[in-house]
């Protein structure tokens, strides 16, 4: 049994439909049904690092916040660390750790450090665990520079790793992560990436990542589960997801003179412009060794790239399907 257990999981609003006439809607208000997340079913190990990716309305946080204990499933079983948590969410509290990037837990006027004394009475952590957990993470998520800087005085990537500090202080077993680079520069955005899969080599931590954009995901996460209305639409290992659905590739070519055609068997596209060739293909039918190595035969190649498929257009094109 998996650290996340979600079965046959419904969640369904009642939502006031709108009316023209505002009396009639004041007196005699309509409902409507709209089921949020239909039929989920997930299991998730111990240590795995999972991106939890669909787009706006999907039902993302609607499964996030029934494994999480704040709402309850219309119907199904939900089972987190072998806890149901809507029943008992102070306990499953102190196994979880959350972090969201437009929301923070620190508190705005105090000082990191003492944001984090009062998170150490909240959980009633260990002074020898406390002390332990606040001296690597600061070190490793780089934040002694700030520790006694009022939370107001951060930029949003010193928040965020603050943030991300706060939540693992008393040793979380399992770590969600909702859009946590949201809004960081690039160079802030590896370092948050690093970080975490740093800290899930080192205490195992299972980690849920929602996000937006798709290098958290490359990068970060070994498993992809996709959601679109409300419902599973894929659920695997990432490079399983890339085999898969890797869609099309370009190599780009340059010969040392013009040449008129070229014939290269189970390609999706070729254009000629002088000495420039383009070849589109898919790796599923032919691989990029197989192209080169008719193009070395029929031609003399003097530069060459290939332009692999961005993550982010491959999940584009699925949404789109799906």
């Amino acid at each position: 049994m998996g650290v996340i257990e979600l079965k046959n999981v419904n969640r369904a609003f009642k939502i006031t439909k709108r009316e023209k006439n505002f009396i009639k809607f004041m007196f005699h208000r309509q409902f409507e049904i709209k089921e949020a997340v239909r039929d989920i079913n997930i299991s998730i190990e111990e240590g795995e690092l999972v991106g939890f990716i669909g787009p706006n309305g999907a039902g993302k946080s609607t499964t996030i916040k029934m494994m999480s204990g704040i709402l309850v499933p219309s119907s199904g079983s939900v089972n987190v660390l072998g806890i149901v948590p809507y029943e008992k969410r102070k306990q499953l509290a102190r196994q979880i750790g959350v972090v969201f990037g437009q929301r923070s837990q620190l508190w705005w006027d105090l000082p990191v450090a003492d944001t984090f004394l009062l998170i150490k009475k909240l959980y009633e952590i260990d002074d020898i665990v406390y002390q332990k957990n606040v001296e690597e993470y600061s070190k490793l998520l780089g934040i002694d520079e700030f520790l006694n800087q009022p939370v107001r005085q951060l930029s949003l990537g010193q928040r965020m790793r603050a943030d991300l500090c706060a939540a693992l202080l008393h040793n979380p077993k399992i770590l969600f992560l909702d859009e946590p680079t949201i809004g960081l520069d690039v160079i802030v955005k590896k370092q948050i990436r690093e970080m975490i899969k740093k800290i899930n080599e080192a205490r195992n931590v299972t980690v849920i990542l929602t996000t937006h954009d798709m290098k958290d995901v490359e990068e970060v996460c070994d498993r992809i589960i996709m959601i679109n209305r409300g419902q599973i639409v894929l659920d695997g290992a990432l490079e399983k997801f890339r085999e898969e659905f890797q869609g099309t590739s370009e190599i780009e070519a340059v010969t040392d003179k013009h040449i008129s055609s070229i014939d290269i068997p189970n390609v999706e596209h070729i254009s000629i412009d002088d000495c420039n060739v383009k070849i589109k293909f898919n790796s599923r039918k032919i691989n990029s060794a197989e192209i080169i190595n008719c193009l070395m035969k029929q031609c003399t190649l003097v530069h060459m790239q290939i332009h692999e498929p961005e993550i982010d257009d491959i999940i584009r094109n699925l949404y789109s399907y799906k």
